[in-house]
């Protein structure tokens, strides 16, 4: 496997994980509490990562880690929530996977990546393929549902561009960086959920389990992925492994609540996967000469290295 392709591999781990949260949200949680579920998921979450690296943001970063915590966390985890709870989830999947057509807009401004018909042609595909997966005849549309739906894949997506354009401090690994960002979106949710939603309900065991997946695996986890992978792949193709997530949506409910998969959906799967391999396909390098090639080789290996080893917050 190439390092690319493992870079991928590792990073798509995220969107499938985050493929779970709408069969969590609706048979694990208690119902109408998207504020206090997006708290539940990012708070502890980010001060266990907090308590594990070790490591405070210094300077620009204070306010740099509460831009990014704002819109990887404290705006798109209601938000998400608020349109899983109001929209059936194949109609709020589909709102959500127009997330790769405003990354192309946003990397385009704030990165100079110019728009290419290979990006714009993978978004599309893509959002199709997921609306063949997940929605289904006569499904309601609730305005303030899919306003939610949209306004969240802005947020996300916003914060993949400025997490690509800004990287990390040196020194500084991803999980302190993920840890930052997760702290920083519960403590903008924290006052809110309590000024909307008020006191906490009364949890049952049930409820705890789901949280204590969304928490850890299902963010402290898939977030370091995520930011790790933002770091290695461009913009546009670290959105277009969205679509993953969605498709396991789909699986979990075909798997775990009998809801049927018929050819229409297989279809959809398949464009939409189609258009995530594709939208990982860069350019092919030219061919270099072999002595060239091998130091090459190596000085790469070595500064490779070196980012995995800082991801954990270890310099060599």
């Amino acid at each position: 496997m190439s390092r690319k392709a493992a870079v991928v591999a590792l990073t798509a781990l995220a969107p499938i994980s985050w493929g779970s949260t709408y069969f969590v949200t609706t048979e694990f949680l208690p119902p109408d509490r998207p504020l206090f579920t997006g708290l539940m998921r990012a708070l502890p979450a980010g001060l266990l990562l907090l308590a594990l690296t070790r490591k405070l943001p210094q300077g620009a970063w204070w306010w740099k880690s509460a831009v990014l915590g704002a819109l990887n966390i404290g705006a798109f985890f209601p938000l998400l929530f608020l349109a899983a709870y109001r929209l059936p989830g194949g109609v709020a999947a589909v709102v959500g996977s127009v997330g790769p057509l405003f990354v192309v807009g946003l990397a385009a401004l704030f990165l100079g990546d110019k728009p290419t018909a290979k990006a714009l042609i993978t978004a599309v595909a893509a959002a199709f393929g997921v609306s063949l997966v997940v929605l289904k005849a006569g499904a309601a549309l609730d305005l303030v549902g899919v306003i939610a739906g949209l306004l969240s894949s802005l947020s996300m997506s916003a914060g993949v561009v400025f997490t690509k354009r800004w990287g990390r401090p040196e020194g500084v690994g991803a999980l302190a960086l993920t840890g930052w960002q997760l702290t920083a979106g519960g403590l903008v949710i924290l006052p809110i959920a309590f000024l909307i939603e008020g006191a906490p309900p009364a949890l049952t065991g049930t409820n705890l389990a789901g949280y204590a997946y969304l928490a850890f695996g299902n963010t402290a986890i898939s977030y370091f992925l995520w930011f790790r992978g933002i770091e290695r792949l461009s913009a546009s193709s670290a959105t277009l492994l969205g679509p993953l997530s969605p498709i396991t949506a789909a699986i979990i409910g075909w798997a775990a609540l009998g809801q049927a998969l018929g050819p229409v959906q297989v279809v959809g799967m398949v464009i939409a996967f189609g258009a995530t391999l594709v939208g990982q396909m860069g350019p092919r390098a030219p061919k270099k000469p072999e002595a060239v090639e091998s130091f090459t080789s190596a000085e790469r290996n070595g500064q490779e290295l070196s980012m995995d080893l800082e991801d954990f917050g270890v310099r060599r």
